[in-house]
């Protein structure tokens, strides 16, 4: 009988351990109430959480892993602090930044008190649910929380008077066909979030100007955000947001639809640009808006013009942008990176890049909300079908705007910058494709020693390969495909094996040989 009974039981947990009776794709749905106060002088927040937790999956769930990663910051055991500790070029991150952390957590479901079971990691949390949540069933889960956020390092901070409100609200982790994604926030290695709504309501000191994922509901502020960006826009005078009652607070309400995170950047300072941008076959405008610093790069100038031309490139390779308003902050500088997408914003941090190189940068981070935003692939397992197939479109886009190519900017040759795009991006690849890359492109983002690694497969080595199937498919037939992968998986969680499908539909042919160069190491091609 005890062994029968344990039978029983170990039966019972299946489902918890990602056993599935269903081959038809589903996957779980989110959607969040959030209100967030910002303390800029403590550098902290203080909100309340409620999540909306849709169980689409065939299994019964009796517990959910959260996200808390606020908490990646507090320590140097964490696991974003020893990633960082063991890439030395980059360890000045620990040694010279400020703690942060989340607390006052107190989480119930359904209006009940529930006990969170604490991880090895102390940026994710085990959530015991009072009830199993059986399939097609939904469950409300509330918190308070507060925020003391650090000095911006690794996408998320302050920097005097400018906030980089980054993974900073308690986030339930993916269950997929696989089990449960309930990973440690790191610097090296990004996102997988489930997809859903957003409503926010920010509170701000009044002098602050916000930029934020989502459409920006509050019309008075909405309006005047537009009419100084138009001027702005303008570039004939600059004129700064001005308030009667600084110091007071106000609160500003967002929504944002079909998206699986939420970021917002505040300043004091910003430099407010804004047009509109109206793509063929929709019915609105979609609201262009960029933020600067007043002593920042002269090239933000054109910020707004890049982001349209972003835009248009790729809802014209791709599929086109399905969100109402798109966004680029001006950030300062970061020790990792050129910037940091999030869905309708992105972070920049790019203080010496000339024109050529600000449009790329611009232009890589907004192409995100492609791959990233609206193929909501795992970034923690493929970083390749985020960053990889992202860089392969940013290098055509430099190739056709400016016959350049960020990796080598003056390096390349006159005579080579006078030919059509089709020879100019041949001998670029040529030249990637010598570039030493010594481990396969399907290693997830853990698996890499370092930045210069990460960099070379994850971007360059990727790129290189979707240049090798646009030279075996033909670039027409390339893109069908792509457009393809787009419209049948926007929203959704894709793997390596649905784009491969996707491609093989649309071209009629087996592309196994070309896929398995995935796992290939070192150079792709002779």
């Amino acid at each position: 009988m005890k062994t029968f009974c344990g039978l029983l039981m170990m039966i019972a947990a299946l489902p918890q351990m990602g056993f599935s009776q269903t081959n038809v794709y589903w996957q779980q749905e989110v959607h969040y109430n959030i209100q967030v106060a910002l303390n800029d002088k403590q550098h902290s927040l203080k909100g309340n959480l409620q999540v909306d937790y849709i169980n689409h999956s065939p299994d019964t769930l009796t517990y959910i892993w959260f996200h808390i990663w606020p908490n990646a910051y507090k320590n140097k055991n964490t696991a974003l602090a020893k990633q960082l500790a063991a890439d030395k070029s980059h360890d000045k991150k620990i040694t010279e930044t400020e703690p942060g952390y989340i607390d006052s957590l107190r989480f119930a479901v359904n209006g009940q008190a529930i006990t969170a079971q604490s991880d090895s990691n102390i940026d994710v949390v085990k959530l015991l649910l009072p009830q199993p949540l059986l399939p097609g069933k939904q469950v409300t889960i509330t918190t308070p929380f507060y925020v003391k956020l650090p000095n911006y390092y690794s996408r998320s901070g302050y920097s005097g008077d400018q906030f980089m409100v980054c993974q900073w609200y308690p986030k339930p982790a993916v269950y997929d066909r696989t089990g449960w994604h309930a990973f440690p926030y790191l610097d090296q290695g990004e996102f997988y979030s489930e997809y859903g709504s957003f409503k926010v309501n920010i509170t701000v000191p009044a002098e602050y100007v916000v930029g934020a994922t989502g459409t920006l509901l509050t019309q008075s502020e909405l309006n005047k955000y537009k009419q100084l960006g138009m001027e702005n826009n303008k570039g004939l005078k600059t004129l700064t947001y001005k308030t009667t009652t600084p110091g007071k607070p106000k609160t500003l309400q967002y929504a944002g639809e079909r998206i699986h995170d939420f970021a917002w950047f505040a300043g004091k300072d910003y430099i407010i640009r804004y047009d509109t941008l109206q793509l063929s076959g929709r019915d609105t405008a979609i609201n262009v808006f960029s933020y600067g610093q007043p002593a920042g790069n002269k090239t933000w100038k054109n910020s707004v013009s890049y982001i349209k031309d972003a835009v248009r490139h790729y809802s014209k390779w791709i599929g086109q942008y399905p969100y109402p308003v798109v966004q680029a902050v001006e950030g300062p500088k970061n020790l990792s990176s050129g910037g940091m997408e999030y869905p309708m914003i992105t972070l920049i941090t790019s203080p010496n890049a000339k024109e050529e190189e600000m449009d790329a940068v611009i232009t890589h981070e907004v192409g995100h909300n492609w791959f990233m935003g609206i193929l909501g692939t795992n970034e923690r397992d493929f970083p390749w079908m985020d960053e990889g197939i992202n860089t392969y479109f940013q290098f055509r886009y430099e190739a056709e705007k400016y016959r350049t190519n960020s990796l080598f900017g003056s390096m390349i040759p006159k005579d080579v910058k006078e030919l059509d795009v089709a020879a100019f991006q041949a001998r670029i690849y040529d030249v990637l494709n010598s570039i030493p890359a010594d481990q396969p492109i399907s290693t997830g983002s853990t698996g890499f020693n370092n930045k210069d690694e990460y960099g070379l497969v994850v971007y360059v080595k990727t790129a290189v390969w979707l240049y090798i199937l646009e030279n075996v498919l033909g670039r027409d037939v390339l893109d069908k495909g792509l457009q393809a992968y787009f419209a049948n998986w926007q929203f959704k969680h894709p793997t390596p094996e649905d784009l491969k499908r996707e491609l093989e539909k649309v071209s009629g042919r087996d592309l196994s040989e070309y896929f398995a160069l995935l796992d290939k190491e070192g150079k792709l091609v002779k």
